[in-house]
């Protein structure tokens, strides 16, 4: 007699973080908030959060439904070099034998790749952006390689994509034609942490970092579409035209246009004005937020632009690009301009900077736009896609 299986109320569900090392920007932002979030609103399913060991440490498991299992495959060590090897040779991928057999029901890839393919339970993989399909010049033909095989494949592995704006779910389904009902836009979230703060509480982080005076903010690592160059440009019409009288504090970590940005800020005699502070504490972001005059954005690909919102709830002003998902996030409580056109990014800034109404006009827009986004309604939307995947795969 042939009977029906029913499907368990419970998820068993692999959060695959091999891969992941802290001070990647944007996505550990992702990672650990989405991680934290999972915890607190779902104390129901079975989750086994997978990582290599450099990341271990930074992951803070506090729900008694989370476990961690450490895999050692960071990127150069020896068993990573012998996957490699081994999968060059052979063909086959020793890590997708390794998790193939894992007691899950689904596993997620929140990295924008799977990592490993080809393993025998429903993959979901968030995707964060394709900025390459857009902007090739910024890589190099390997990387341009690689991404192009590797985004797409995956994509259409996956039996469900998180795309982390509505931008971001456009862009898949325009340049990979796949169903657009098997993309799911879910917004990432802002932090508690992100809000007004008090001057008494902003004043060790001043001194920490020897402002005493007005300054505008760019949270970039240093990446070609950051488009640091034409920001600078933009600074040197400014001061040359006597509309500003502060100094530009650059954050973030050094990556492949660092050099042509220091050389910028040497050869536009802008040292007095611009400063690099480097990949900082996440603790510091918040206190520099409030201290800032404005925070300027004018990057020219965004698969969300979390520094945007994280500005506007912490109380700052925000002008940033008319580009791709930055006018989604931000809304009507940003001031925009062309990132291609320096001397409209020169004149917004100006505006903003000379302007106390615009300015306090700006906040308090801010803050409301900023209240729309929540890290628990991006875990709580999470899960329906895990939810999604669960009741549709065979039992």
């Amino acid at each position: 007699m042939h009977t029906t299986r029913v499907k368990p109320e419970t998820m068993r569900i692999a959060l695959n973080l091999i891969g992941y090392a802290p001070g990647c920007g944007g996505v550990e932002t992702y990672v650990t908030n989405l991680l934290a979030a999972l915890q607190e609103v779902d104390r129901n399913n079975q989750y086994l959060v997978l990582c290599d060991e450099i990341a271990a440490a930074s992951l803070k498991l506090t729900a008694g439904n989370f476990t961690l299992k450490v895999y050692a495959h960071q990127k150069y060590s020896v068993r990573w070099i012998a996957r490699g090897v081994v999968q060059r040779i052979c063909g086959i991928d020793t890590l997708a034998r390794e998790l193939g057999t894992l007691p899950v029901d689904l596993m997620h890839h929140p990295l924008t790749v799977l990592n490993p393919r080809g393993l025998p339970y429903p993959s979901v993989l968030t995707f964060h952006d394709m900025q390459q399909e857009y902007f090739p010049e910024f890589f190099t033909p390997g990387e341009l390689a690689r991404r192009r095989k590797s985004y797409l494949s995956s994509v259409l592995e996956s039996r469900a994509v998180i795309a982390i704006s509505e931008h971001a779910r456009a862009c898949i389904v325009e340049k990979y034609r796949v169903d657009a009902e098997k993309i799911h836009s879910v917004h990432s979230g802002c932090a508690d942490h992100f809000k007004p703060r008090d001057a008494a509480a902003l004043a060790a982080t001043a001194r920490k970092y020897a402002i005493d005076g007005p300054f505008m903010l760019y949270p970039a690592a240093a990446w070609s579409h950051k488009n640091h160059l034409r920001l600078l440009d933009a600074v040197r019409i400014l001061v040359d035209s006597g509309r500003f009288d502060g100094l530009l504090l650059l954050t973030g970590a050094r990556q492949s246009a660092h050099n042509e940005l220091m050389e910028a800020i040497a050869r536009l005699d802008l040292s007095s004005r611009v400063r690099w502070l480097g990949y900082l504490p996440e603790a510091d972001m918040p206190h520099l937020y409030n201290l800032a005059r404005i925070m300027v954005f004018p990057s020219l690909f965004e698969g969300f632009g979390l520094p945007v919102v994280e500005a506007m709830a912490s109380g700052c002003p925000v002008l940033c690009s008319r580009s791709t998902s930055l006018p989604e996030v931000g809304g009507d409580a940003v001031l925009y301009f062309d990132p291609l056109a320096t001397a409209d990014i020169a004149e917004k800034i100006s505006r903003v900077w000379n302007d106390d109404a615009l300015r306090n006009e700006l906040r308090g827009r801010g803050l409301i736009q900023a209240s729309k986004f929540s890290w628990h309604e991006t875990a709580r939307r999470t899960l329906a896609v895990y939810r999604k995947v669960f009741e549709a795969a065979e039992v």
